[in-house]
């Protein structure tokens, strides 16, 4: 692990070369109409340097080569085992760059650097290897049949994919995406957010150097409403995978349906319960993982523990474990390896994020700790992590997913109350039960209508354990070989022998 200071990593920062143009058939490249927009990072307010803006011409242009480079089989007709030796060469480069790319990652959006260089970075590699090192041990199917017949069900890359991402783990979420489209021998288009488009974009040159041919991977920097949209409504492209807000996933399956009928698979919004029983096993560590649930990313995750559920015979002992073990997530500039709690992504989430701490005021709340905006003398967007006490589920603090340092506590008296507190919301991605009865744990793990179940823990898995929400917390999975299924076509050949 590395030792630099915040000094070290402030010098680092300002003798960064940063690239900010468009990718695309192994070349970087301004957008077609020279628009550029300005990066802005919330660290401090400075200006990272201008961003292509990518629009329809350049989505027609990257599409076009996308479809090109698939058909020519370059990389799509490549063995399995070439692909796998590609994409771990890939993973190696990523870990080789690991702090370039951290410091890309803290700079754009804001996450503390500890985090970035020690969770993001390897994760995403990680990610990357796993696909790599599983597609050429993916066996397809022999069906039964006669002696004179024979059934083939076999998979075949789908061709082009556009996979729009997210600002909160940039990078993590293009690799989870990136890992299985690539490995199954897929082209694919990334739209990063243009909130944090600069770890992508370094990504590109990256899978070049590792052999990944050109028109494998382009990348289109730009807005929503230009690039995103015109990749969505675009009649290339065969998937469409995203990661983001509920009501963008639904304009994108609309759009997909106003197209050609193109896959869609998506995750997007959470509101967590995160559950304590009275017989928790441990009450001091559930409240410590309460803690971790809500500020870990600034509380910028879809699966970010944002409700949390008390019984109320251990409320009182509980509350001062939660409140010490706050103490220990606090603001602080995003360079220095100590911080916990880094910035919020931009000045508008900033304020998205205050404004719902005025609307829990509002609806009479109980403020527990936080509440402000901090650190303003550093020009960057740091908000004090934040507890509401006395919350009921129909408050917009607890309905809406604020994406910040935002915790709502809210109370019961007994296990199918907590069960229909925590199912009465739109999303369903995840939700954790601290409890020591093996029984409760079971039946109160089937009865929650969520993607992702933790017991006596928060936020577990790895690569081998699929991703993804119920509700509108979006379809598909991400991660395990369940995530291959988004990016192949499954054929059946029968043959008269």
């Amino acid at each position: 692990m590395t030792t630099l200071t915040r000094a070290d990593w402030e010098q680092r920062a300002q003798a960064l070369v940063i690239e900010g143009r468009a990718f695309i058939h192994g070349e970087y490249t301004d957008a077609a109409s020279k628009a550029t927009f300005d990066c802005i990072s919330p660290v401090d307010g400075r200006s990272l340097g201008p961003v292509a803006s990518c629009d329809l011409a350049d989505a027609n242009l990257a599409v076009a080569d996308a479809r090109a480079t698939f058909e020519s089989g370059v990389w799509s007709r490549l063995s399995p085992v070439k692909r796998k030796q590609a994409m771990i060469r890939f993973a190696n480069l990523m870990d080789a760059n690991a702090e370039e790319l951290a410091l890309l990652e803290t700079l754009d959006m804001g996450k503390p650097i500890g985090d970035a260089l020690s969770v993001d970075v390897p994760g995403a590699s990680r990610a990357i290897r796993w696909s790599g090192e599983a597609v050429d041990k993916i066996y397809d199917e022999v069906a039964a049949t006669p002696h004179d017949e024979l059934g083939l069900i076999t998979r075949e890359p789908i061709g082009v994919v556009a996979a729009i991402v997210p600002w909160n783990f940039p990078l993590i979420m293009t690799c989870w995406k990136l890992g299985p489209a690539l490995a199954t021998g897929n082209s694919v288009i990334v739209k990063p957010s243009e909130k944090s488009p600069l770890t992508a974009i370094r990504l590109a040159q990256l899978a070049l150097e590792a052999g990944i041919p050109a028109g494998v991977l382009n990348i289109l920097p730009g807005y929503g409403h230009t690039v995103g949209k015109a990749l969505a409504l675009h009649m290339d492209v065969d998937t469409l995978v995203f990661t983001g807000s509920t009501k963008i996933a639904k304009q994108l399956m609309i759009y997909a349906g106003e197209s050609n009928m193109k896959r869609v698979w998506l995750e997007a919004g959470g509101k967590s319960a995160n559950i304590v029983f009275a017989d928790a096993p441990c009450l001091k560590a559930a409240a410590e993982a309460a803690a971790a649930a809500i500020c870990f990313n600034q509380g910028e995750m879809c699966t970010a523990g944002s409700r949390l559920l008390i019984e109320r015979s251990v409320k009182d002992q509980f509350m001062p474990l939660l409140l010490e073990a706050m103490q220990g997530w606090k603001a602080g500039h995003a360079l220095d390896p100590a911080t916990s709690v880094g910035a919020l992504v931009d000045n508008q989430h900033l304020n998205n994020v205050l404004a719902y701490i005025e609307a829990g005021h509002a609806e009479k709340a109980t403020l527990l700790c936080g509440g402000k905006r901090t650190l303003a003398e550093t020009g960057g967007q740091y908000v004090e992590p934040t507890i509401f006490d006395d919350v009921h589920n129909s408050m917009r603090i607890a309905a809406e997913e604020i994406f910040g340092p935002v915790l709502s506590v809210i109370t019961f008296d007994t296990t199918e109350e907590a069960i229909q507190i925590a199912n009465d919301s739109i999303y369903g991605l995840a939700a954790a039960i601290w409890t020591s009865n093996l029984s409760k744990a079971h039946l109160a793990a089937k009865a929650l209508r969520v993607g992702s179940m933790w017991v006596n823990q928060y936020d577990g898995g790895d690569m081998t354990a699929p991703f993804g929400g119920f509700k509108q917390s979006g379809n598909g999975r991400d991660k395990s070989l369940h995530a291959f299924d988004k990016y192949t076509e499954l054929k059946a050949t029968w043959i008269k022998l």
